[in-house]
């Protein structure tokens, strides 16, 4: 017979604390985006990952820069610009975010010789 979950702890979790950190498709984007770009303008990101809207974008950013995964750079370059970049914290993800990848196309390969 199966245990029955009796209260909630997920959250006190370390998966949990995973998943709040990364609570949308679109945050999984912009680290996987950061992740194969390093430093990317805001508009490279906007057009990288689909069907973003620049509000959600925005506020993704500045959760993610909150939450020590993300660093902001302002360039003073001629015009002015803003790049963003994994911080360490950010960078290790990337031995996850690999492996979600890895996986992914492992079964996008076996979806296709199944069709």
């Amino acid at each position: 017979m199966r245990g029955k979950i009796k209260e909630n702890v997920l959250a006190a979790t370390g998966f949990g604390y995973f998943l709040n950190l990364v609570d949308s498709r679109f945050k999984l984007s912009v680290l996987y985006t950061l992740l194969e770009f390093e430093s990317v303008r805001y508009n490279d990101i906007l057009h990288f990952v689909e069907n973003v809207s620049s509000a959600t974008l925005t506020n993704i950013l500045k959760q993610m820069e909150g939450d020590g995964l993300v660093e902001r750079t302002v360039l003073s370059s001629i015009p002015p610009h803003v790049e963003y970049s994994l911080t360490e914290k950010g960078l290790s993800l990337a031995p996850v975010l690999d492996r979600i990848a890895e996986w992914g196309e492992k079964e996008k390969i076996e979806s296709i010789k199944e069709d």
